[in-house]
């Protein structure tokens, strides 16, 4: 049964990701759960928290009773996550998002209590290759940037049960803490991946300092997805 049919009530807002790559490392878990909200597990694969950064671009984004209007509607986004369970139900801890739009910006924080911040983008596509560069911009916010440069490689594939690339992108539910620090929670559904693993050179990555969180080395896995339909609900 699919999210959408276990779901009494529909969906509010549908959208499309495009060029999208997952960049990830391991990291040691303890600083890591320090940063979470009192009510979320951090959940942990082979021993170790996973950090994503998450570069790529929205589609289409409007809500249920409206079309897309191309000015509000498509926009680059750039998140940092880690991987979190509630209850038994694995999703996704947003450390920070970034966008192009300044609505939705503003929006996604009224609604989803999300950390998003407004950030000046600048991507070119060369057939395949994605060079993406993002700057935050947002008032009162230290600036951070990121620069590289991402491709897909080899043939598309679904991952599988237990893998690691399923693990990671196979996460059906968004978390958010309201001011109160309440946790409430976000379901969204989508098919399968489509995957492809990826290259990515990196020139300037400040997002996860900004967050309190150093990384070190090239990330472990890469991986891309050229577009994914999605729907999301409201919190719960």
């Amino acid at each position: 049964m699919s999210i959408a049919q276990s779901l009494s009530r529909p969906w509010v807002i549908s959208m499309t990701w495009v060029n999208l790559l997952f960049a990830h490392w391991p990291v040691d878990p303890e600083p890591i759960r320090k940063l979470l909200p009192s009510g979320l597990e951090l959940d942990l694969f082979d021993g170790k928290a996973w950090i994503g950064v998450v570069p790529f671009e929205m589609v289409g984004v409007r809500p249920r009773i409206c079309p897309p209007i191309s000015y509000f509607s498509d926009f680059p986004e750039l998140n940092v996550r880690t991987y979190v369970t509630k209850d038994g139900k694995p999703g996704v801890w947003f450390f920070s998002l970034d966008a192009g739009s300044k609505f939705a910006v503003r929006v996604a924080r009224q609604t989803y209590n999300l950390p998003y911040y407004d950030a000046e983008f600048n991507i070119l596509k060369n057939h395949q290759q994605i060079s993406y560069y993002s700057k935050r911009t947002h008032k009162n916010s230290p600036s951070a940037v990121l620069d590289l440069n991402y491709a897909p490689l080899g043939e598309i594939f679904e991952s599988k049960v237990g893998t690691l690339e399923h693990w990671l992108t196979a996460r059906y539910v968004l978390y958010s803490a309201n001011k109160k620090g309440r946790v409430m929670r976000g379901e969204i559904d989508h098919p399968a991946w489509p995957l492809q693993k990826a290259h990515a050179t990196f020139r300037q990555c400040d997002m996860t300092r900004i967050c309190g969180i150093e990384l070190s080395g090239e990330p472990t896995s890469l991986l891309y997805s050229e577009s994914l339909d999605v729907v999301a609900w409201a919190l719960s």
